[in-house]
């Protein structure tokens, strides 16, 4: 009986679970299996939310050998208006262990294809990951989200930093840059410098905590969303299923200037990485602004997270003047492992846009809630 691919059931849970097994047996990558619960626990369909999860398994004769799921939302764009689009995303084939299911990568692709034509997928770890070679070979168009991240401890960040550790070489001059004071003095110096510029540039900026979006967020994404060539919808609808009052280990801030908000942030902790050794990483997840004001933002987003006791702040932004922002709040630009990809429908609705001005971060893509 061929491979057949059926949204995701109840009756197929047990199938799911002993595909998982196989995948932690035959890989060290123990974060690499498929949800258990046909339910999504992550953005459940509502009635009225446009935006939620969808599940889809590939099975034969009552075993899963593969699984996808898809992110609907809403983005938008001042020459289309609002339009819906799926994020590809979780996508496992039990290919990766066994060569008999070599081909099933493929077919959960080209089903999600055809279920849903305008289709993208967000980070993936790199170009030369599988999925965004598989992507490129289909005719998908790849282009990278830039990074940033700003050293709010210098010392401990050549100490702990592990990925800028691998050889000996490298561990020598980190620890020599640290030990010695070369490295963390004039990293210090620089940085401070920085903020004492941009506090000067902003004047009067104020940063609120709030527990829930409401309607200035509304106020907020109408008057900017006309500045992109592309974003997400971020009115409060949308804010507020993607950050509900429930989650508590995402802060979000207002951002006032002379007693009117003109701007939001939503920043959290990531969860442990190995390649950041012990530090305490921040992101600034999530932000929202006329480009103009980007700069206030992110100045207080990294002051929010540097008061939270984080040793590194990150950021992907694809926006050039939030990029622009970044630097002069003092981030460093890094390479990037953030890859957008975008269905060949999908990439001719863009084909006359600039890339440098989408509105794209952390928190597209699939990356909320488990990243942090």
């Amino acid at each position: 009986m061929p491979i057949a691919i059926e949204s995701y059931r109840e009756e197929h849970q047990n199938a799911v679970r002993a595909f998982n097994q196989r995948l932690r047996a035959g890989t060290s990558e123990p974060d690499l299996v498929f949800y258990e619960q046909c339910h999504s626990a992550w953005l459940p369909k509502l009635d009225g939310s446009p935006l939620y999860n969808k599940y889809f398994v590939a099975q034969e004769d009552g075993a899963v050998h593969g699984a996808y799921a898809l992110k609907y939302e809403h983005f938008f764009s001042p020459e289309q208006g609002e339009f819906v689009v799926a994020c590809y995303h979780h996508s496992l084939s039990e290919g990766i262990i066994d060569r008999r299911y070599f081909s099933v990568g493929g077919l959960l692709l080209r089903d999600a294809v055809r279920r849903e034509p305008m289709l993208y997928a967000l980070g993936m770890g790199g170009y030369d990951q599988p999925l965004p070679k598989m992507l490129k070979a289909m005719g998908w168009e790849l282009r990278s989200v830039p990074f940033y991240f700003n050293v709010v401890h210098p010392y401990r960040f050549l100490r702990q930093m592990r990925v800028l550790r691998q050889s000996f070489l490298q561990r020598w001059m980190m620890d020599l840059a640290a030990f010695s004071g070369i490295g963390w003095t004039a990293l210090e110096a620089w940085q401070k410098t920085k903020r004492m510029r941009v506090s000067s540039d902003l004047g009067s900026v104020e940063a609120v905590k709030v527990e829930e979006f409401a309607d200035w967020a509304d106020k907020l994404w109408l008057e900017a969303k006309d500045a992109y060539h592309l974003a997400s919808v971020r009115d409060h609808r949308t804010l507020t299923r993607l950050y509900p009052h429930s989650q508590k280990h995402l802060t979000k801030l207002c951002v006032y200037q002379q007693g009117r908000p003109i701007g939001w942030a939503v920043v959290g902790e990531r969860r442990n990485d190995p390649k950041y050794g012990s530090l305490r990483v921040g992101s600034i997840v999530d932000c929202w602004a006329l480009p103009t004001n980007a700069k206030q933002i992110i100045y207080c987003a990294a002051l929010e997270l540097e008061a939270n006791g984080m040793n590194l702040i990150v950021s992907n932004q694809s926006h050039k003047q939030w990029r622009r922002a970044l630097e002069e709040c003092g981030f460093f630009a890094a390479e990037s492992n953030f890859v957008f990809a975008t269905s060949k429908k999908f990439s001719g609705l863009l084909q006359k846009s600039d890339f440098g001005q989408f509105h794209l971060n952390r928190a597209n893509g699939d990356g909320l809630p488990g990243n942090f």
